[in-house]
């Protein structure tokens, strides 16, 4: 009774607000009661105006308090939570009440939650009656109090409040419930009811509802302790999301509640949530700054989220933070009187900052190696001796060859070497970082006074020494620690890259080492590797097995994996909260974690990053190996050849699978794998300058701005190589396949990189043109060659070097000769023919074409191209657009105007014409239908004749017989027979006397032939038989 009296009184001093709907009447009545209640401006009708208005407040929420409750609902947004609600409306509140709303489906609270009430017009309308008062001076406002508990409540609320109360406490628990339900679905924000509820269903045993119903009433009581034994609570139960979340509302609540912090971050990282776990423990560390407890939870987080950066800098910062507090290098425990080595920060928490240094990701080994210097040099208590880090070398911690007799190593010059003492974990670090800067001489010392301590005990040591060692290309030495570690496989590679493939094979294949094949028959890498040293020794049929196995295992592996692993195993489900007992999506408490947020291709920045940079090692490797095998290779040695071409191979392919050498804006040059980008915001007015800009450069052809653009973020090497090394690369890969006999391979790996973003300057291009023409020449392709021809003759123009390259690469040869006239070729020579002798006579008459980048006849309208010309004259413009990177002005990327006929492109297209014998004489063009003067044409064509009779009856009297023999085919062109045959009879007499002496009778038997045909048309069949007996027969 005392507990019923109390709630009465509780519920008495809470605010209260009318219920503007009754507790009765159907759905539809209440949507209508709501909408006339939005309509009136948050006012109720007459039916509930009296309740309305009979309602008090004790209490109204300050200024402070609003602006409080706004930052922490700002604050909660900040923290993503998995709900199961698909619709966010108003807050952590209506999402748990929707969440709530969702999951009671088929309970005895079905249908009581259905409605996310609007609740800002109450709010409001209470406002506005205090601004009015406060401006009226009517009425007296109320003192504010604090933050308000829940709305204002109206009578009839309370009264159902206090029957609910009442029923409590007679244990009429099902009453109760029905009664706080009703309250609920009038008035949601009442906070009572809600834990009245709670506490009921806690009664009836059913914890996980109450516990539900209990973070309901939380949202509305703003109570820290509460919020932090309901975490306490969704823990135990094994609600991990819902712990996390309560902890967030406990800090947003209590910024100071660390523990609250320290508590999600273990939670998140117990479930995998690593992105939690890492922003908890960071927050943690504002307020804990340099805590090497919090730093050791938080390492493996960043590191397993690749944040490599970020751990290195938080240590270098405790780093630097140990070193000023505890400068002697240690403090003493106040209970055992122990000394502490660096006030907490000791040698282990040295060995990570510089681990993190010496990763291939940050490469910071300078800094690696001062952290050691200086870290073991404050931990012996000599931090004043700074002037040990004015040496380049590490002669601070030379070893002393009384202690190490066989050390040799001597140092010149001062300081003496100090000889202090170094762990051997330390000592290890320096070798590695000065390994991998290059600085072999000290790398290589340290390194020797590790290797002579006992493999058995420092076998990681020398695994991480051989591995730098490997990086840098030093197989040798590599190979030596390798071996004595039996790690055959790294052994083999060594040898490989020494050339010693027999011996790599042997140890791949050896019997005795099985780690390598027989105890790991999914050692995929292991039998690649075999298979490419046995393709290089030409032993194809066991490289051949060896790549089937590989293929076997993959897919038994594959197989074996998808058997094993199940997301929803039974085990994992072992512990796991059934579906609907928590306001969340509970992740699974297994070990497995969630991997980190990653981009579309599943790899994080610096995964990508720490990619390119293992690709660049390799990429590096490979064309060290390729350069020690090219003597070889032009020396013709088969095996260096195979091998040269396996390994080319690899880098060929990598070079072309490259997206960003391959971009569609081809005239910005190659900027690097991760160049920088723009910012994707930008003002109008920025937008429209780019805009203009572009267009200018393309229709202006301003080449200084291109120029500007292009060499500020112009990368002249991929992956180690520069782009020069590459295209020779390419070449002598080309070069060799078309030996091979694999032509296609080599063409269509010249004309890939021809889109290269890395090559399009002009002269680069002429290169690859002409290393396509090589090949094709080798394999016998004439009309590539013809094709490439035609390119250079675009893209120079009024220039005579690609003619003289047209005509010695088809020299000779009927394939060539084919190739030399074939219509398109033909059509092209006369074009230029013409535009140069407009160039020459009448230079208006051209215009330069925007498109093609060509000078042009004006008269020729449209850019329309013959049939055979598309794309050819595109590289003309291509070449304008690359040259205009280097030049200054637009005129000066158009060809010069020619100032004398050319009688090269004469002389080329008189040859085609008289291969292809297209040409046509006047007369041959009075006889076809086109002609619109035939008598003018056929007098032409007879003044030409006779002009030649004339001229070559002055310089050869006795070749008079070619001139008859001239006339009279023209006369048989024109149907005169009568006028042909005395022309033939001419020159039948006139090799009558060299037939009687047997000498050469000259044009004579065609003469003939052609008079035989005219006796044979005009029926004088006898004579044409005679002259058949006496000049055409044998």
């Amino acid at each position: 009774m005392e507990r019923a009296t109390n709630d009465k009184a509780a519920a008495s001093r809470v605010p209260q607000e009318s219920a503007w709907l009754s507790s009765e009447g159907s759905s539809d009545e209440i949507t209508g009661q709501y909408r006339e209640y939005r309509r009136c401006g948050g006012r109720s009708n007459k039916k509930h105006s009296d309740t309305y208005d009979s309602g008090t407040s004790d209490s109204e929420p300050s200024e402070s308090d609003e602006e409080s409750e706004g930052d922490e609902s700002a604050d909660d947004q900040d923290s993503p939570v998995s709900l199961k609600d698909t619709e966010v409306t108003d807050g952590d509140f209506d999402r748990l009440v929707e969440s709530l709303r969702q999951t009671d489906v088929g309970s005895d609270t079905s249908g009581l939650l259905t409605k996310v009430w609007d609740f800002n017009a109450e709010q409001q309308d209470a406002e506005f009656k205090d601004d009015l008062r406060a401006a009226s001076g009517v009425g007296r406002v109320k003192k504010k109090r604090g933050r308000r508990i829940g709305p204002v409540l109206s009578q009839q609320v309370k009264s159902l409040i206090g029957d609910g109360n009442q029923a409590y406490v007679d244990n009429d628990l099902k009453e109760s419930i029905r009664i706080m339900l009703e309250v609920i679905r009038i008035e949601p924000r009442a906070a009572s009811a809600w834990s009245v509820l709670a506490q009921c269903h806690e009664d009836l045993g059913e914890m996980q509802k109450a516990l539900q119903l209990r973070i309901m009433a939380a949202h509305l009581l703003h109570d820290p302790e509460l919020w932090e034994r309901l975490a306490a609570q969704s823990k135990q139960l094994g609600y991990n999301e819902q712990a996390i979340y309560c902890y967030r509302k406990l800090y947003t609540l209590d910024p100071t509640n660390v523990k609250a912090l320290l508590d999600r971050a273990f939670i998140a990282k117990e479930i995998g949530d690593l992105r939690t776990a890492r922003h908890s423990l960071l927050t943690v560390l504002k307020h804990m700054p340099h805590d090497l407890g919090v730093l050791k939870e938080l390492r493996p987080i960043l590191i397993e989220t690749s944040d490599l950066s970020t751990c290195a800098s938080l240590f270098q910062s405790a780093f630097e933070h140990y070193q000023s507090v505890f400068p002697s290098g240690h403090t003493i425990d106040p209970e055992s009187g122990a000394p502490i080595p660096g006030g907490g920060f000791d040698m282990m928490d040295l060995f990570v900052l510089a681990d993190l240094y010496n990763t291939s990701t940050l490469a910071q080994y300078e800094k690696a190696v001062q952290v050691i210097k200086r870290g073991c040099r404050w931990l012996q208590g000599r931090l004043q001796q700074r002037y040990w880090d004015m040496c380049e070398d590490d002669r601070e911690y030379d070893v002393d060859p009384v202690t190490m007799p066989h050390y040799d190593f001597v140092r010149d010059g001062e300081p003496r070497p100090g000889m202090y003492p170094l762990d051997v974990n330390a000592r290890h670090r320096l070798a590695v970082a000065r390994i991998k800067m290059g600085d072999l001489e000290e790398g290589k010392m340290h390194a020797n006074i590790i290797l002579s301590e006992d493999i058995m005990d420092y076998a990681p040591l020398f695994a991480e020494i051989a591995d730098a060692y490997f990086e840098r290309e030093l197989y040798a030495e590599a190979r030596h620690i390798y071996e004595q570690l039996g790690a055959d496989a790294s052994a083999a590679a060594c040898r490989r890259m020494l050339g010693d493939l027999r011996e790599a094979a042997e140890v791949y294949h050896h019997a005795d080492h099985v780690e390598v094949i027989l105890a790991d028959p999914l050692n995929n890498d292991a039998k690649m590797k075999l298979a490419e040293i046995y393709e290089v020794l030409n032993e194809p049929r066991k490289a051949l097995d060896l790549v089937h196995q590989g293929k076997y295992s993959r897919n038994a592996g594959l197989e074996e994996r998808s058997w094993v692993y199940r997301p929803n195993r039974p085990d994992d489900e072992q512990g796991t909260p059934a579906p609907g007992s928590s306001l969340f999506e509970e992740k699974s408490r297994g070990r497995t974690k969630t991997a980190p947020s990653k981009s579309k291709s599943g790899l994080t920045a610096a995964q990508v990053k720490a990619l390119e940079d293992q690709k660049e090692r390799e990429a590096l490797r490979a064309y060290s190996r390729i350069k020690d095998l090219w003597p070889g290779m032009m020396k013709g040695d088969e095996a260096s050849e195979r091998e040269w071409l396996l390994e080319a191979e690899k880098l060929v392919e990598t070079f072309r699978e490259t997206r960003n050498l391959f971009l569609t804006t081809k005239h910005n040059p190659f900027q690097g794998m991760f160049r920088q980008r723009r910012p994707s915001k930008r003002s109008n007015e920025a937008e429209e300058d780019n805009m203009a800009s572009r267009l200018q450069l393309e229709l202006e052809s301003e080449q200084l701005s291109q120029k500007t653009k292009d060499t500020r973020g112009k990368v002249n090497a991929f992956r180690g190589v520069s782009f020069d090394e590459w295209l020779q690369l390419f070449m002598q890969f080309a070069f060799l396949l078309t030996n091979r006999g694999q032509y296609t391979i080599a063409e269509e790996v010249l004309r890939h990189i021809l889109y290269s973003n890395a090559y399009q300057e002009p002269s680069v291009k002429d290169t690859i043109r002409l290393a396509i023409i090589a090949c094709a020449i080798r394999a016998g392709q004439f009309s590539v060659v013809v094709e490439q021809c035609r390119r250079l003759i675009n893209i120079h123009q009024f220039n005579n070097e690609p003619f003289r390259l047209l005509c010695a690469t088809l020299a000779s040869g009927l394939p060539q000769t084919d190739a030399f006239i074939v219509s398109t070729l033909q059509k092209h020579i006369l074009r230029d023919l013409k535009i140069h002798d407009t160039a020459v006579k009448n230079r208006d008459a051209l215009k330069w074409n925007v498109v093609s980048h060509r000078w042009t006849m004006a008269s020729a309208g449209s850019s329309k191209t013959d049939d055979g010309d598309e794309g050819v004259d595109d590289d003309a413009a291509e070449f304008v657009r690359g040259a205009s990177i280097t030049t200054t002005s637009s005129d000066s990327a158009k060809p010069p105007y020619p100032t004398t006929h050319n009688p090269m492109i004469v002389g080329i297209y008189g040859q085609i014409c008289c291969a292809a014998k297209s040409y046509q004489s006047a007369i041959c063009r009075a006889m076809q239908r086109q002609a619109d003067n035939r008598h003018h044409l056929v007098a032409q064509g007879l003044a030409f004749l006779s002009r030649y009779r004339t001229l070559r009856t002055n310089l050869s009297p006795n070749l008079l017989d070619e001139v008859e023999f001239n006339f009279g085919r023209a006369f048989q062109q024109l149907g005169l027979h009568s006028h042909a045959a005395r022309h033939y009879e001419h020159v039948l007499a006139l090799s009558e006397d060299k037939r009687v002496r047997h000498e050469d009778i000259g044009i004579a038997r065609e003469a003939a032939y052609n008079l035989s045909l005219i006796y044979a048309t005009t029926g004088a069949t006898p004579l044409a038989q005679a002259l058949y007996q006496k000049w055409l027969s044998l």
